[in-house]
């Protein structure tokens, strides 16, 4: 006879301690935000965590491909008004286009309010409201599961056509189109990299690299008819200057010569790495495909041992 265990629920406070301490700093972690990207059918990059807005601190603050900005409140405990502020003040606070509130337990009440929030406020505002969970199987870890219990009307029909309408000129189709190409050809050969992201038409992708401080972007640059890959930091000085301190053994590894690009005028820093042919020539754009994707599986490879 099969001898089955069964699924217990665990307390939250007995999985994390503390709300801000444990729980946030638990999610903005790339694997676990992509749990939650998953769970709402959306991308989630660039978390910051505890971003303030006046008086107040955000719990995470995110954008998605398009650079849209994400708000996520988490409550380990049943939903209540002060929250149900917060999160109406952080989105008109920071512009925000999708506000997440995670909570323990969601009152009968506070669902009916982000419920009328979806269906009264404007359409660039979209409010989900998602209860966690904690459960274990016998003496094993404890696993999260996220359930939604209010979300935007006709959400998945909205990220769907995010990325169309008649507004793009055919070059950003066309990029779209060989972005495409190339994740799927990442799908079959790419051993490192474990997720590729939906191409939206425009000059580059956005790659996970499994760390919060930095991601890979895969670009077009048709004037120049170059394509590239580079690390991209978006705000971390010391973490580029580590990774410089390790060029050679970096290279070494890598088997290429890097562009180091600190710009010290900017927030922002890259690594990157461009190869020269035009994406739109038959013969030429399957041997871009093949390295980009083979490039980025290389990055991956090395970066993350730093990261």
């Amino acid at each position: 006879m099969i001898d089955l265990s069964k699924l217990v629920q665990i307390h939250l406070r007995d999985v994390w301690k503390h709300e801000a301490l444990d729980f946030t700093q638990w999610l903005a972690l790339p694997e676990n935000i992509e749990l939650l990207s998953e769970t709402i059918g959306m991308s989630i990059i660039d978390t910051q965590t505890e971003v303030g807005v006046g008086q107040f601190h955000v719990d995470i603050l995110a954008e998605d491909d398009n650079g849209k900005k994400i708000v996520i409140e988490n409550q380990l405990e049943p939903t209540n008004h002060d929250h149900l502020g917060k999160i109406i003040t952080y989105a008109a606070g920071l512009q925000a286009e999708v506000i997440i509130w995670i909570v323990e337990r969601a009152r009968e009440e506070h669902e009916q309010a982000v419920n009328w929030l979806n269906e009264n406020t404007t359409e660039d505002a979209n409010f989900f409201l998602l209860q966690i969970e904690a459960w274990k199987i016998g003496d094993s870890k404890p696993a999260p599961r996220f359930n939604i219990v209010a979300k935007p009307n006709d959400w998945a029909k909205t990220v769907k056509q995010s990325a169309s309408g008649n507004s793009f000129s055919d070059l950003k189709l066309q990029q779209q189109t060989f972005f495409e190409r190339m994740c799927a050809f990442g799908e079959d050969h790419a051993k490192y990299i474990k997720s590729w992201q939906t191409p939206r038409p425009q000059h580059w992708l956005n790659i996970r690299i499994g760390s919060s401080q930095a991601k890979l972007s895969a670009t077009i640059n048709s004037r120049e008819q170059q394509v590239g890959m580079e690390l991209y930091i978006n705000d971390n000085k010391a973490l580029y200057n580590q990774l410089a301190s390790n060029k050679d053994k970096i290279e070494k590894e890598l088997a290429l010569q890097l562009d180091w690009q600190e710009l010290p005028e900017r927030k922002a820093s890259r690594i990157l790495i461009t190869k020269k042919g035009d994406f739109l020539d038959p013969e030429v754009s399957e041997l871009l495909i093949a390295w980009m994707v083979e490039t980025a599986d290389n990055f991956t490879r090395v970066f993350s041992k730093y990261l």
